[in-house]
C-alpha cells in the first residue's frame, strides 16, 4: 500500500470546506433570488401547489350563467350573459377579453366592467364576410390579438384564419373555404386542415396550429402561408422545423422573445419553437398523466389544450380532460397552478381548491391575471393574485 502524505489530507480536506462554502453560500443567493422575485411578481408567488402562497390565488366568475345558451348583457351591462361551449380566449392591453363562443358560431367581447356583447356572428352556422354582426362563423375555436387591436379567428370549421378589424368588420385572412388541405402561398389558394388556435408575435406574424396537419403553420402580414414546423405526419420528433413532428398541436402562443410555444395534445408535450424554427420538448415524458415534477422532461400532461405565456417566461396549460391548469416555470419546474382534478363549478380562494370542468383555452393579462375558458360549465373564469 502506498503512503498517505499528511500535506496531501490536508490539502484535500481545505478543497472539500471550500466546495461546501460555495454550494451554502449558492443556495443563499437563489433563496434571497427567489424571495424577491415572488414578491416583485405575484406569477412567480406559487411556488409549488403546496405551497400556502396558493391561496392568494383567488378564482371567480367572470361571465356565463353556467347553462349553455346565447344571451348579452342588457343595456345598462345587467341581465345574464350566456356562452355555449366557449373555447378560444385572449385579453388585451386594455383589459377586454375576446371569447370564440364555439357552439354559438360568434365572437364574443367582455369589457373590464363585466359587459358582454357580441363582436362578430350570427350565430348561424356558415361562411360569410362582411360587418361583424352579419358575419358567419363555423365553430370558431382560438382567436388571438396584434398590436393594432385586429381579432384573428381560427375558424375550424371553415378551414380558414379570419380577421376582424377593431371596426367589426370581418375578413377571411388566409385559406380556402370548406376545402381542407395543406398548401402553401397566397392567402386565396394556402390550405388548412382544422385550424384550431392562431397565436400572433410583435412583427405581425400569425401562427396557426393546424390540427389535422399535424403542423404550425406560419402567415406573414401580407396574407402568404408557409410551413414553419412539422412534417405532416403525426409523430414526435424535435429539431429544426421542418424535420419536427407533432400529433395534433391544440394550442399556439408566443413570447416577447419570439419563442412559440405548442401544446402537442395527442404527444402529452409541450414544445417550444425558436425564433430560427428549432423545436424542442419543454415539458411532459409522453405518456399520459398529470404528474407534477421539478424538472419539465419528468412532468407529465394528460391530453394538454390551451397554452399561454406570462410576462416573466412562466407558460401555462390547460388539461381539459383532467380539469386543471398547469405551469411551468421559466426555470422549468412543472406544478399544478389551479383545479382539483375533478370536474365541477367552484370557486374558491385557493386556485388548487377551485373546479372547473374540461377548461380547454387559457390568456394571460399584463398584471398577471389568468383567464380560462370553462367549456363544459359555460363560463369564462378568471384568477387573479389577491394579497392575504
Amino acid at each position: 500500500m502506498r503512503p498517505v502524505d499528511a500535506n496531501v489530507l490536508l490539502k484535500d480536506e481545505a478543497l472539500g470546506v471550500e466546495v461546501v462554502m460555495k454550494k451554502i453560500v449558492g443556495a443563499l443567493v437563489l433563496l434571497v433570488v427567489g424571495t424577491l422575485l415572488s414578491c416583485s411578481n405575484p406569477a412567480n408567488s406559487q411556488v409549488n401547489s403546496a405551497s400556502p402562497h396558493t391561496r392568494s390565488w383567488v378564482v371567480s366568475t367572470l361571465a356565463g350563467t353556467g347553462t349553455a345558451g346565447y344571451q348579452d348583457s342588457t343595456v345598462g351591462g345587467g341581465g345574464q350573459p350566456q356562452f355555449n361551449g366557449p373555447e378560444g380566449v385572449e385579453v388585451d392591453s386594455s383589459g377586454n377579453v375576446y371569447v370564440a363562443d364555439r357552439n354559438n358560431h360568434r365572437i364574443r367581447k367582455i369589457t373590464p366592467e363585466g359587459v358582454v356583447s357580441t363582436l362578430a356572428g350570427t350565430g348561424t352556422e356558415g361562411f360569410v364576410d362582411g360587418a361583424g354582426t352579419s358575419a358567419r362563423f363555423n365553430n370558431p375555436i382560438g382567436v388571438a390579438l396584434d398590436s393594432s387591436g385586429n381579432v384573428y379567428v381560427a375558424d375550424h370549421g371553415n378551414h380558414l384564419i379570419r380577421k376582424i378589424t377593431p371596426q367589426g368588420e370581418v375578413s377571411t385572412l388566409a385559406g380556402t373555404a370548406h376545402k381542407p388541405g395543406r398548401t402553401r402561398g397566397e392567402s386565396t389558394s394556402a390550405q388548412f386542415n382544422k385550424p384550431i388556435d392562431v397565436a400572433v408575435d410583435s412583427s405581425g406574424y400569425v401562427y396557426v396550429a393546424d390540427y389535422h396537419n399535424h403542423m404550425i403553420r406560419k402567415i406573414t402580414p401580407e396574407g402568404f402561408v408557409s410551413d414553419f414546423a412539422g412534417t405532416g405526419a403525426a409523430g414526435h420528433v424535435d429539431g429544426p422545423g421542418t424535420r419536427a413532428q407533432f400529433n395534433k398541436p391544440f394550442s399556439v402562443a408566443t413570447d416577447s422573445r419570439g419563442n412559440v410555444y405548442v401544446s402537442d395534445e395527442h404527444n402529452h408535450r409541450v414544445r417550444k419553437i425558436t425564433p430560427e424554427g428549432v423545436v424542442d420538448t419543454l415539458a411532459g415524458t409522453g405518456t399520459a398523466g398529470s404528474l407534477d415534477h421539478n424538472t419539465g422532461l419528468s412532468a407529465q400532461f394528460y391530453y394538454p389544450n390551451g397554452v399561454a405565456t406570462d410576462s416573466w417566461g412562466n407558460v401555462y396549460v390547460t388539461e381539459y380532460r383532467q380539469h386543471r391548469i398547469r405551469k411551468i416555470w421559466s426555470m422549468g419546474a412543472v406544478s399544478t397552478f389551479a383545479g382539483t382534478g375533478t370536474a365541477g363549478n367552484e370557486n374558491h380562494i385557493s386556485a388548487t381548491s377551485a373546479q372547473f370542468n374540461h377548461p380547454t383555452a387559457v390568456a394571460t393579462d399584463s398584471r398577471g391575471n389568468i383567464y380560462v375558458t370553462d367549456h363544459h360549465n359555460h363560463r369564462i373564469r378568471k384568477i387573479e393574485y389577491k394579497a392575504p
